[in-house]
């Protein structure tokens, strides 16, 4: 008997970044060290590179790269903030997942809404569009599936049609990210600037691309519906009527009083986040109600020092109060549930676990950063860019950076570990063409997003066809088109983007 070769397996995420910090500290070691002027704010002034004593970075230097990542230096701010961030969000999301509060809304969305069925497509490709927009709604999922899977086959649809509602649905919300903390807010702290900037143009983004894939699977449902062979899984029909069988499901889940509740907080806390991060002084000057009213509300005798002093005002928020903003939920939530300080410790605790690992892929792709500024070549990569950039107008440069994230989607396929490896170096580049640091976190997020529809490398994707018994290969060919057509959408509303200054 012959041995069967070892298949070859895509590195993690951690061994990929960490080769390319190695990677990184070789460059040190050839590339010219160099330096820019920078303002006060710390943004660097075009035009003043000037040369220095090179610093090549070594085995030490490498191995300390991710824990400088961590905790920041002198060069380079730490992303120990953002980290965790993504651990109490995790830790919120753990104990609104233990109400079941979300799984029992859809179920319950189904039978409402049954016997129009078709109708479901819409709503619930919407409601997914949200969760993936506002903080990067991917993984949960999987419970959806086998709720909508049966659904959709036994009103006459397929499993592929079920399969689009959820993975297009929170991917699509994906690429058009509007504050989702694990690649709006990674980019943002990156790059110094708040997760509320360039949030307009990105709703605008949403709406456009959720309406469009909304319309596609909607087309696709009709023709399955007139025509069952026509769908791209037809050879699988009888077999999917029978393991999908309706009765074998239970759909008569209600929400109880206190999910209600928890629903209700849940999407509150997100609508305070986006509120909160909105510069709205910024956008106008008049518009400085959160101001007044903090100010109004921390200067009550006794209620105010009960408040806290400190607190700050609405459209000025950043990580840390956001953070603070999901813990304070999380403890309102566990008492609104009534749930047991033990529960709510545990479900804390196994939703931090969950995103322990993105939150140490934060740190580990910083590391790429750290050793870029501590070698002195992030300037030296920046005047070469500046260089080459002076004749590009600022929808090339954009287009082209939507493109160059397509393939490092599929290098780093963390969101959040891509965008903490790259956008020192995307942002400042766009400086150099005109194009604001949020358009180049925008057209992140849509290369990202885009490709995360397709991906083998997904789990999400692979979960999802593995439960629909649907092979990549029809998933490709059913998506094709989509593709084509977000691609060329994206790209265009990224050119006018850069057209508006």
């Amino acid at each position: 008997m012959s041995k069967k070769g070892k298949q070859w397996q895509m590195p993690s995420a951690y061994t990929i970044l960490f080769l390319l910090i190695i990677f990184v500290a070789v460059l040190t070691w050839i590339i010219p060290a160099g330096e820019y002027a920078t303002t006060k704010a710390g943004n660097i002034i075009a035009g003043t590179y000037k040369a220095k004593a090179s610093s090549p970075q070594g085995i030490w230097d490498v191995f300390l790269a991710p824990i400088n990542g961590m905790v920041g230096t002198s060069e380079t701010e730490g992303s120990i903030s953002v980290s965790l961030f993504i651990l109490v969000i995790g830790g919120f999301l753990g104990v609104v997942n233990k109400t079941k509060a979300l799984d029992d809304g859809i179920s319950a969305t189904v039978k409402r809404y049954s016997g129009k069925e078709k109708a479901l497509i819409p709503i619930l490709m919407a409601l997914f569009a949200i969760g993936g927009s506002a903080y990067g709604m991917g993984e949960e999922t999987i419970a959806f599936y086998p709720i909508l899977i049966p659904v959709m086959i036994g009103v006459g649809y397929d499993s592929i049609t079920a399969i689009s509602i959820a993975l297009i649905g929170t991917q699509v919300g994906c690429l058009a990210s509007t504050v989702n903390p694990f690649a709006t807010g990674v980019a943002s702290q990156t790059l110094n600037i708040s997760p509320g900037d360039g949030l307009i143009p990105r709703l605008i983004l949403l709406v456009i691309t959720t309406t469009i894939s909304i319309i596609y699977v909607m087309h696709y449902a009709d023709k399955i519906k007139k025509d069952p062979s026509q769908s791209y899984v037809f050879d699988r029909r009888q077999k999917d009527l029978e393991e999908f069988s309706m009765p074998e499901r239970n759909l008569d889940d209600k929400l109880s009083t206190r999910q209600k509740a928890v629903l209700w907080l849940f999407g509150l806390t997100f609508l305070i986040m986006i509120i909160s991060l909105i510069p709205w002084s910024s956008l106008n000057p008049k518009w400085t109600f959160f101001e007044s009213f903090t100010k109004w509300l921390t200067n009550i005798p006794f209620l105010g020092a009960l408040i806290g002093k400190d607190l700050a005002p609405l459209g000025t928020w950043y990580f840390n109060e956001i953070t603070t903003l999901f813990l304070l939920m999380s403890v309102v939530i566990m008492f609104v549930f009534r749930m047991k300080e033990s529960e709510f410790i545990d479900a804390f605790m196994g939703g931090m676990n969950e995103f322990l690992s993105v939150a140490i892929i934060v740190a580990v792709a910083r590391g790429i950063q750290v050793v870029m500024n501590n070698g002195y070549i992030t300037a030296t990569v920046l005047h070469a860019g500046e260089t080459g950039l002076q004749s590009l107008s600022s929808a090339v440069f954009i287009v082209l950076t939507y493109i160059f994230y397509i393939p490092m989607s599929f290098l780093i396929p963390s969101t959040s570990g891509l965008a903490a490896a790259t956008m020192g170096i995307m942002g400042p580049l766009g400086k150099f063409s005109g194009v604001d640091g949020s358009l180049v976190i925008t057209a992140y997020q849509a290369a990202s997003g885009w490709v995360n529809l397709i991906t083998p490398t997904s789990g999400v994707v692979m979960g999802a066809l593995a439960i629909g018994h649907v092979s990549i290969v029809k998933w490709w060919k059913y998506m094709w088109k989509l593709m084509a057509i977000l691609f060329v959408v994206v790209a265009a509303f990224l050119v006018v983007c850069s057209m508006i200054k």
